[in-house]
C-alpha cells in the first residue's frame, strides 16, 4: 500500500460521507473514553473492596471491553457469573452518569467470559448438527442476554436461523430447522 493510499484510508476511516453516524475515529474516541470511564470506576471498587487486580482495556467491534485479570476475584464473578453481570450494570450506569448516553460496554473477569463464550459456542454447535440431523427445532437452556448473543451469532455463521423466546430469567434461544 503506499503512502497515499494509507492516507486516502485514514481520511475515509475519519470521515463519514452520509453525515448520519459518528466518525469511525469519533466512536473510537467515544468508546475508549467509556473504557477510561468503566476503568476509573473499578479501581476505585478494586480499592474499597481491597482486592488486587490490573485491568485490560480494548475496543472489540462497536463496543468498549474491560477485563480485570490477577488476584482472587472469584467473588467479583459469582456464581454462573450473576455477580459478574451485576457489576457490567453499575459500570454501564457509571458511565451513563458520566457521558449521559447508554453503554455497550463488556466487563470481564478472569477470563470468565471467554471461557463461557468457548462453553456457549461448543453448545451450540452441537444443537446446530443436532438440528440438521433431526430437521427439529432445538430450545436451549435458559441464558443470559450475553450468552444468547453467542449462541445467535454462532448460529447465523452456520447459516441457520435461531430466535430467543420466554421472560428474563428464563429466556432461551431456539435454533429452528431450515
Amino acid at each position: 500500500m503506499t503512502d497515499t493510499s494509507r492516507e486516502t484510508e485514514a481520511v475515509d476511516m475519519a470521515t463519514d460521507p452520509t453525515g448520519d453516524e459518528p466518525s469511525r475515529s469519533k466512536r473510537l474516541e467515544r468508546l475508549e473514553n467509556e473504557g477510561d470511564i468503566a476503568a476509573d470506576f473499578l479501581e476505585e471498587l478494586l480499592d474499597i473492596a481491597d482486592l488486587d487486580g490490573d485491568l485490560d482495556m480494548d475496543v472489540e467491534g462497536n463496543r468498549a471491553s474491560v477485563s480485570i485479570v490477577g488476584g482472587d476475584l472469584g467473588m467479583l464473578v459469582g456464581r454462573d457469573g450473576e455477580v459478574l453481570e451485576a457489576l457490567q450494570e453499575l459500570v454501564r450506569l457509571a458511565v451513563l452518569r458520566e457521558t449521559g448516553e447508554r453503554s455497550r460496554l463488556m466487563l470481564d473477569v478472569e477470563g470468565f467470559r471467554a471461557k463461557r463464550r468457548e462453553e456457549l459456542q461448543q453448545i451450540a454447535e452441537s444443537a446446530i448438527a443436532s438440528v440438521r440431523e433431526s430437521g427439529e427445532p432445538a430450545r436451549l437452556a435458559p441464558m443470559s442476554p450475553f450468552e444468547r448473543k453467542v449462541v445467535h451469532d454462532a448460529v447465523a455463521a452456520a447459516g441457520l436461523v435461531s430466535e430467543s423466546e420466554g421472560e428474563e430469567p428464563e429466556r432461551r434461544v431456539v435454533i429452528l430447522a431450515d
